[in-house]
């Protein structure tokens, strides 16, 4: 599956970050679908499938979320707890989780619900095509890619998420001195995902010293305490796995 191209114009030439999975929801899921996506799921405009973007719409997160305030945006937000833990510590900041699969939002959509947020929005749709068009230039101000999808057979790495390319999204979404944050527990994709942004002339990585673990050399930032131990960590640190955290400041124009 591939993805659209820069400017629109061909349909999904690079790859997508994700493969379709089951979207059946459980009856919880399904009523907080109900309840909550008309306020909080953004109805956006689409491409020729059901997760692409019309490349002609762009976001004005004033208007969608009501008022002037910084913006965080997850990518791959899963089931929203990231974003969750942090909407409810930060109610200051506005919070924009991007999510291909239903039931990951119907989660979040329940625990906006459950916590009574109002500085969280969802859309559901594939990551490239939100940055490349639909997100407004230097909008953002810090972007999120916790845990994504490490595509571990050679075929698949075509597939994964952070490539220079998709750095090159990155920073021109993120305002200047904007962040991006990283991390992931496989070893041979958090070097890829180093290299891809270490190669860019449009970040700066805040912690270029040696690096520990799994993975040699500098370049590893301490743990996110603003990242919640979600489930998903703690099982793979219960399985002996590594988690390598990223972070990068997008230079000043």
């Amino acid at each position: 599956m591939n993805s659209m191209n820069d400017d629109g114009t061909d349909f999904r030439r690079r790859p997508v970050s994700f493969v379709r999975r089951s979207a059946r929801l459980s009856t919880g899921q399904q009523r907080a679908w109900d309840n909550y996506s008309g306020r909080f799921l953004i109805d956006i405009p689409r491409g020729r499938a059901d997760t692409s973007v019309d490349p002609g719409y762009v976001l004005d997160p004033a208007v969608v979320f009501g008022r002037e305030a910084p913006l965080v945006v997850e990518v791959g937000s899963g089931a929203g707890e990231a974003v969750i833990h942090a909407a409810a510590r930060h109610p200051d900041v506005n919070f924009l989780a991007i999510e291909v699969y239903t039931p990951g939002l119907a989660q979040t959509l329940m625990q906006i619900g459950r916590q009574e947020l109002t500085n969280v929005r969802l859309i559901q749709a594939n990551a490239p095509e939100m940055l490349t068009t639909a997100l407004p230039a230097a909008s953002v101000r810090e972007l999120w890619v916790f845990f994504p999808d490490p595509w571990h057979k050679n075929r698949h790495h075509k597939r994964r998420l952070v490539s220079p390319h998709f750095a090159s999204l990155a920073a021109r979404v993120l305002e200047p001195a904007g962040l991006w944050r990283l991390a992931t527990d496989w070893a041979g994709y958090a070097r890829v995902m180093r290299n891809a942004v270490d190669a860019s002339d449009e970040f700066t990585n805040l912690h270029p010293g040696p690096g520990t673990g799994a993975v040699p050399a500098g370049g590893w930032a301490p743990r996110f305490e603003g990242r919640v131990m979600t489930s998903f960590e703690k099982k793979a640190l219960d399985a002996g796995r590594t988690v390598h955290d990223l972070t990068y400041r997008r230079k000043p124009d």
